[in-house]
């Protein structure tokens, strides 16, 4: 019997109808393994490269069989389907698909960092995920996703309007 692992992930776009954007990146997810949270959307201010458009973001906790470089390719596969194009580093995107966690794992390859080497500085991530996941600790720190969100501050990130939709549609 296959071995499941829980993964979370954080999903943002800030190109096109941002929202169905991460519905269908979602939908997508569900036929790698099973989507067993879903945050609220989140808009977020952009970080690093500041002159594009706000993002829509959001944490998701799915249940997959999939290895984690096997499970890598694929989100990079979904991210090519739906439009992504890497012109410009940290620049405007469709979607944006990034594993955060990967069970206890941690992982240091080439193409692959688990857990993400920067999802600890960055609001916008630690706020959505804390919502699904704020007592799971970040395998290297030592924290709680809610330690670490609490210990962020400076960038902008606001619940979206109707923004508890998500979580609903898919934790069920």
């Amino acid at each position: 019997m296959p071995v499941l692992k829980i993964v979370y992930l954080s999903l943002g776009s800030n190109l096109g109808d941002r929202a169905a954007n991460l519905r269908t990146a979602i939908d997508r997810l569900g036929r790698v393994g099973k989507v067993a949270a879903v945050s609220s959307f989140y808009e977020t201010e952009p970080v690093e490269v500041t002159d594009q458009p706000w993002f829509l973001n959001c944490a998701v906790k799915l249940d997959t069989e999939k290895m984690p470089k096997q499970f890598l390719a694929t989100l990079l596969e979904i991210e090519r389907q739906m439009g992504r194009r890497r012109d410009r580093k940290k620049g405007p995107r469709t979607i944006d698909l990034d594993i955060l966690l990967f069970g206890t794992s941690v992982i240091e390859t080439k193409g692959l960092t688990i857990p993400h080497r920067a999802m600890h500085e960055r609001r916008f991530v630690l706020e959505a995920l804390a919502e699904i996941a704020p007592d799971v600790r970040h395998p290297v720190l030592k924290q709680t996703i809610r330690e670490l969100r609490d210990g962020v501050s400076g960038q902008i990130v606001r619940k979206a309007r109707g923004g508890g939709f998500a979580a609903k549609q898919w934790a069920e």
